[in-house]
């Protein structure tokens, strides 16, 4: 996989509002002239805009099959030409052993399809990675000591997140830092792989867990995600995902 290109920092506030057609007529002339010379920003531009394509996609919002929607109607319907009288003597008899089973499987639909809220999930991790790498907070402590990054996550944060020095691997630690996922503060511990980025999202176990485990694909990222000793880890690169699995082999295995 071929290294990607770094963006201007000075454009990337530009490149959103240009995404957006939010810029003024000459503002917008001059970031196509700059486009067309700079592949940095013409790759965050895709990902940007790639990003948004996949958050706007219809399958994202799921809906009932027609089977279940029928069934509920089918039991529905025929009470709906019942007399007034026999709608105020109250609802009791139009919940109906029927009416109750089709809505009990509606709710083990929604419970057993794990795909529905995997994409906003994955897409949260993908956007702490878009953003670091955007912008100037890759990493809050930046060293390769994992003795100096454990101890910096204390006090900020509930839980003790694993820091293991993968060097020897090809993966060198860079640093840790804060980030936000779903209103919590989350542990980041960032490595590199050649001229790569790898964000390792640490997290508590949430209660609702994911029932994803293995990798999937988000806007040009791969993602790993993998669970131990109580907590969540989510890997996010635009590595091939050979490689990231690799660095979840050697990150589990040094931090047992």
């Amino acid at each position: 996989m071929t290294d990607t290109p770094i963006p201007c920092a000075d454009k990337l506030l530009a490149l959103h509002a240009f995404a957006d057609s939010e810029l003024d007529a000459l503002t917008t002339v001059a970031i196509e002239e700059h486009l067309r010379t700079c592949a940095g920003c013409r790759a965050a531009l895709e990902k940007i805009e790639a990003t948004r394509a996949l958050l706007s996609r219809t399958s994202l919002r799921h809906q009932a099959p027609g089977a279940l929607r029928e069934s509920i109607l089918a039991e529905v319907a025929p009470r709906a030409g019942q007399n007034r009288k026999s709608r105020r003597a109250g609802v009791a008899p139009w919940l109906g052993g029927g009416v109750i089973g089709a809505l009990a499987a509606s709710l083990a639909l929604l419970l057993a399809v794990p795909d529905m809220a995997e994409p906003g999930l994955s897409d949260a991790f993908v956007d702490g990675q878009i953003r670091s790498l955007q912008g100037a907070h890759l990493v809050d402590v930046e060293t390769s000591d994992r003795h100096t990054v454990k101890p910096w996550f204390n006090g900020r944060i509930t839980y003790a997140p694993p820091v293991v020095d993968l060097r020897d691997a090809g993966f060198p630690l860079v640093g840790g830092r804060l980030d936000v996922v779903e209103r919590e503060n989350v542990a980041v511990l960032v490595y590199r792989r050649r001229l790569h980025c790898i964000n390792l999202f640490i997290r508590p176990m949430p209660r609702l867990a994911s029932p994803f485990a293995g990798e999937t694909h988000r806007a040009g990222y791969n993602l790993v995600r993998w669970s131990s000793g109580g907590l969540e880890f989510w890997a996010v690169s635009d590595l091939a995902s050979s490689e990231l699995q690799e660095f979840r082999r050697n990150f589990e295995r040094e931090s047992r």
